[in-house]
């Protein structure tokens, strides 16, 4: 029996509040349509709009897409809108990673990439196989700059085979090619 919001925790009502303020701004309408992709908060302080010819790159290469720093905003934007951000996250935060030279930082930087990604009822879950899964388990033991190479080839694999051709339909790249 529902007892009210005011029985509920206060993070499950800061996090109702949240959903709250992000169904308001999905069901406004947009002015254009960079507008719902790109809202001007998540646009990249440096990154100048793409011309369509480096756009069209994209559709052909999810590489050349992430290498460029609006088609990784662009793409990115395009992931939240569909609430499936997490591969696209899960990815940076892999290229983050290997960046690291501290061991330290490294270890607490595995730990929390795990915790967020890959172990089973995560926040942002992304689905690998139960046997990457277990490698990745393993090289975590011993935390490298390849511990997640595994995990996170088959993540850009997902990306490139599902998102990319979704993305590519998108009304917005469509107007960035024209």
């Amino acid at each position: 029996m529902c007892k009210g919001l005011a029985a509920l925790p206060h993070t499950c009502l800061e996090r109702a509040k949240e959903i709250k303020t992000k169904l308001g701004t999905l069901l406004q309408k947009p002015d254009s349509a960079i507008d719902l992709i790109i809202p001007y908060p998540e646009k990249p302080a440096k990154a100048q709009k793409t011309s369509p010819d480096e756009a069209l790159q994209w559709r052909e290469s999810l590489e050349k897409l992430l290498q460029n720093a609006y088609g990784l905003a662009s793409f990115r934007s395009f992931l939240r809108s569909e609430f499936s951000e997490e591969n696209i996250e899960f990815w940076i935060a892999c290229e983050e990673y290997k960046k690291i030279k501290s061991p330290t930082k490294m270890a607490e930087k595995a730990k929390k990439i795990y915790e967020e990604f890959i172990q089973t009822e995560a926040p942002k879950e992304v689905n690998i196989d139960h046997c990457t899964k277990a490698v990745t388990m393993k090289n975590l033991v011993e935390p490298s700059v390849s511990s997640f190479n595994e995990a996170q080839k088959r993540i850009f694999a997902l990306m490139e085979k599902d998102s990319l051709p979704r993305f590519v339909r998108s009304e917005f790249y469509q107007e960035l090619i024209k």
